[in-house]
């Protein structure tokens, strides 16, 4: 959400912003959210001097009676009464009015960055670079749950039996790659000064609000019957709502936090995309990165955070890439993303297995997250990142160290977490 100050200043260039994010919908949003703007501020000004003639009077109405003037007084008294409704009346207009704005400012996309390229869908999406060598091997590659199957590792039927589509079991040695790779990916982020930590795995609507779009709410969010509780699709929601209305001393930051939790996605309107296996489901886990900085230092956070996944994906011996999102493609609160994407030998292409965003002060502004800084209070930034996401990074992984001989190499970085296998072998 932009600060409506910046929009009664800037109202062509945040029209622009709209254009260039293909949501021409949106732009008569901004005259309106002007109008209404100009009429709140009206109606303010008229409450705020009708609270002082109150004040004043009611000052007047203690001297009267001081000085035995009971009849002024009530005369006083009754012109006390009448403004008082009219204030009442003006007061709840002023309810009406900010939530009428900030409804409209909730759907007005944030000011994406000028360096981000234009394109109207994730087809336009740009390469920025390649790390590792991708490889395709002189033997097939199964499907990855064939791959998974071969290990005696999971069962999707039963997850059907059980939970529907979009679930899964897994077991043996694929059970314990998935627990691994998470613990790795836990551990690789506290090597680099990251606080962990396990958070809430249902949040308020309140929070679910301040941290995504409504749109996005619909299309992911899982609501509790009865309950004022959503669960979870990511643990940035609830790692970021850990700080709504606080006040965090600048000497605080950058807060950088690295976060367990299960995951819990509708994923509507997801069709078509791997729909066999794992890609795409409702339920996985995840370790994620969070920062928390000052304006100044957030697109310095940003590169350091998806080098961060580019890293680690390296010590597993995966090639992947990273993609810079086009503005068609940013959700409504991101000032810039960027995927990174792993090498698929199987489908010889790449695929999304992370995305780092920088979502400037929106999250902050609706949340009221505020850093005290020597000059006075003003909004934090905030930034996400995925660090590693299975089952869906169990494909990449699979497919990048599956051999000939349908073992699978356990690269020396994970090896302390499967008990020191260097290999995943049928059987076992």
């Amino acid at each position: 959400m932009i600060d409506i100050k910046f929009l009664r200043e800037n109202p062509d260039v945040v029209k622009e912003n709209i254009k260039k994010k293909f949501q021409d919908s949106k732009l008569p949003l901004v005259d309106e959210v002007i109008d209404l703007d100009k009429e709140y501020r009206e109606n303010k000004t008229k409450a705020d001097g009708l609270r002082q003639q109150r004040n004043a009077v009611s000052k007047q109405i203690g001297v009267l009676m001081a000085h035995g003037k009971k009849d002024e007084a009530e005369e006083a008294k009754k012109q006390v009464a009448a403004n008082a409704v009219e204030l009442a009346e003006c007061e709840k207009k002023e309810e009406e009015l900010s939530e009428k704005i900030k409804s409209i400012m909730m759907i007005i996309p944030n000011i994406i960055a000028d360096d981000v390229p234009i394109g109207k869908d994730d087809s336009e999406n740009v390469e920025v670079e390649r790390f590792g060598e991708p490889k395709v091997p002189d033997f097939e590659i199964p499907y990855h749950t064939e791959i998974m199957e071969s290990f005696g590792g999971i069962d999707l039927d039963s997850a059907r039996r059980v939970a529907g589509n979009g679930f899964y079991y897994l077991m043996g040695d694929i059970a314990r790659l998935h627990s691994a790779v998470i613990s790795y990916a836990r551990d690789f982020m506290i090597d680099r000064g990251f606080t962990y930590v396990v958070p809430p795995f249902m949040i308020r609507s309140d929070v679910a609000s301040g941290v995504m779009s409504f749109a996005e709410m619909d299309a992911m969010m899982y609501k509790i019957e009865g309950e004022d509780l959503y669960l979870i699709g990511t643990s940035e929601h609830s790692m970021i709502g850990k700080f709504i209305d606080q006040i965090i001393p600048e000497e605080q930051l950058p807060l950088t936090l690295t976060s367990y939790s299960p995951c819990f996605r509708k994923e509507k309107g997801a069709h078509g995309i791997e729909e066999r296996g794992v890609y795409r489901i409702h339920q996985f886990e995840k370790q994620e990165m969070i920062v928390i900085c000052k304006p100044e230092e957030a697109m310095e956070w940003y590169d350091k955070l998806w080098k961060n996944t580019v890293d680690l994906f390296r010590t597993l011996d995966i090639p992947v890439r990273t993609l810079e999102c086009c503005s068609g493609d940013l959700a409504d609160l991101k000032v810039k993303s960027v995927d990174v994407e792993a090498w698929s030998p199987r489908q010889q292409k790449y695929f999304e297995v992370g995305s780092c965003s920088n979502l400037g002060d929106a999250q902050a502004r609706r949340l009221g997250i505020r850093v005290k800084g020597k000059d006075g209070k003003y909004l934090a930034n905030t930034l996400n990142n995925t660090v590693v996401a299975p089952p869906r990074m169990l494909i990449a992984f699979l497919e990048n160290n599956l051999n000939a001989d349908g073992t699978v190499s356990i690269p020396a970085a994970l090896r302390p977490y499967m008990g020191g296998k260097e290999f995943i072998v049928s059987g076992n």
